[in-house]
């Protein structure tokens, strides 16, 4: 067996940290520290003394659901953050960060097919970075069939702006979960789930048996015949922030945003063509 990396050792001990609930007193001590040092906007949150651990303070739920345009032509955010970068797949690669590119055949993994690999060429990509003081769920962006959906374990780096300058393939090193989608018009995409430093977990709701930073040493694949999400539903949420990357068929996405925007859940953010 593959002994673990350094990075998936310290995320899980972050992680027993952030899950532990302290004495209410100490606990409201820790959540509105966090809050402050993070910088966090909870107009849309319950109070931070409210959330018995500090895992339950990064993975919060809206308090009302926001609204998203239900034109099904519409693609919407599938979080809050940063678009890092976003444009167009040349020759297989795709940009980590300006001047890092990578091929998205190792990004997608063994686990798929060259047929299945070969949906993004020539397609576009949009790469959204959660930071620890963003809202942490994430949602479907399109009504969709979820095909395929694979964990990939790896390491646990953290993938800020300066951290993505600087580690070529970082994307390929890290664990993932890459979902690959049928869009209602028919096209492909794949909806990657990316780690980072101090992230123990990415849920996956439609898949409880996907278990992120766990045991796993290789690939788990798990298949779908008939699963079908709608726009805006919650799928999941990182614990601390991370990286979601759309990787689209070429002709499906017009995409309205780019490379320093920083986006909302539900904000529509492409059109489907």
């Amino acid at each position: 067996m593959n002994k673990r990396h350094i990075t998936s050792l310290i995320s899980q001990n972050f992680g027993k940290f952030a899950n532990k609930e302290f004495p209410q007193w100490f606990q409201t001590v820790v959540n509105k520290s966090y809050v402050r040092l993070m910088g966090l906007d909870m107009s849309e949150f319950h109070n931070p003394s409210t959330y018995k651990s500090l895992n339950a303070l990064f993975t919060r739920k809206l308090r009302e659901p926001r609204e998203f345009s239900l034109d099904g032509d519409d693609f919407i955010s599938p979080c809050d953050s940063l678009i890092s970068e976003s444009g167009t797949i040349t020759d297989d690669y795709a940009l980590q960060i300006k001047g890092m590119r990578y091929l998205c055949a190792d990004f997608i993994g063994s686990e798929f097919t060259k047929e299945e690999k070969a949906i993004v060429s020539d397609g576009t990509f949009i790469n959204c970075y959660l930071s620890p003081k963003d809202y942490h769920r994430y949602h479907i962006p399109t009504n969709l069939k979820v095909i395929k959906a694979v964990h990939v374990p790896g390491k646990f780096y953290p993938v800020n702006i300066p951290s993505l300058k600087k580690r070529l393939n970082l994307f390929i090193e890290n664990e993932r979960v890459v979902i690959l989608c049928e869009a209602s018009n028919g096209k492909r995409f794949y909806m990657v789930l990316v780690s980072a430093l101090n992230v123990g977990v990415m849920q996956v709701s439609f898949e409880p048996l996907i278990q992120t930073n766990a045991i796993a040493t290789r690939p788990q694949t798990y298949t779908f015949n008939n699963l079908h999400l709608n726009k805006g539903d919650d799928f999941g949420c990182f614990e601390m922030g991370s990286t979601i990357i759309i990787l689209a068929e070429k002709d499906m996405l017009e995409v309205n945003v780019k490379a320093g925007n920083n986006v909302k859940f539900a904000q529509t953010i492409a059109k489907l063509k």
